[in-house]
């Protein structure tokens, strides 16, 4: 936690509270947090700061703001993935949410399995979310939508999403056109399930506008390719 997430509730008269039982421990156990000390602060949504611990009980954390701080601007990207298994898609979306992406889109394809859809996991995304900003020092939440058909949101919602400022590249280990590297711009990027896109996705995909490019021949899991993609568009 390089940041505490507080609700904008929480933050309207002089003195601020912690009073979250995750977080109150963690900076009990792992920060040792002592009267006087300096917390980084963000409000949900809003701006962050640097502020000063005034009381500490085992019910409460007392803050005043001291001075305003930057937010980490986001990578002007919309990631769009196909519905991952439920212990990798809590590890997409917070590390997805740390690298500052700015939406995120599920979505389903023929190789994913429709158990995922009933995932517990999807109802608490909040909660993830919640961690990727507070490892990040981030206070914005980024867009996630949820697209259960495939061919209607390729067809009628991607092409929406496409400009000339603003490509889109699906990652497909079986064309010859190599990934870009350090663009200048935003940009659409749609990763596949485990076991790839099928090819009339692929083609569909492709006649809505989408670039299939390459990273090579390796097949990569999703939470591994997600921030080698983003590192490779985005390094400068």
């Amino acid at each position: 936690m390089n940041i505490v997430l507080l609700d904008p509730r929480q933050t309207e008269s002089p003195i601020w509270m912690i009073s979250a039982k995750r977080q109150l421990e963690h900076l009990r156990t792992h920060v040792n947090v002592q009267v006087g000390d300096s917390l980084k602060v963000g409000i949900r949504g809003g701006k962050r700061y640097l502020t000063e611990v005034l009381s500490v009980t085992e019910q409460q954390i007392q803050l005043q703001p001291i001075h305003e701080e930057t937010v980490p601007k986001k990578l002007p990207v919309t990631l769009i993935v196909a519905m991952p298994r439920p212990k990798v898609l809590r590890r997409l979306v917070m590390d997805s949410v740390t690298l500052g992406v700015e939406k995120i889109i599920l979505l389903h394809s023929y190789r994913v399995d429709k158990s995922y859809w009933q995932t517990p996991f999807l109802q608490q995304l909040n909660q993830y979310i919640d961690l990727g900003l507070e490892q990040a020092g981030d206070t914005i939440a980024p867009k996630i939508e949820v697209y259960k058909r495939f061919k209607p949101f390729v067809e009628d919602i991607l092409p929406t999403l496409i400009r000339a400022d603003c490509p889109a590249y699906v990652a497909h280990p079986y064309v010859e056109m190599k990934m870009p590297a350090g663009i200048q711009q935003g940009c659409t990027v749609v990763i596949g399930p485990e076991g790839g896109f099928i090819p009339y996705e692929i083609d569909l995909l492709i006649k809505n506008g989408c670039q299939a490019v390459s990273l090579g021949n390796r097949i990569i899991r999703t939470e591994t390719v997600i921030p080698y993609v983003l590192g490779r568009l985005f390094s400068h």
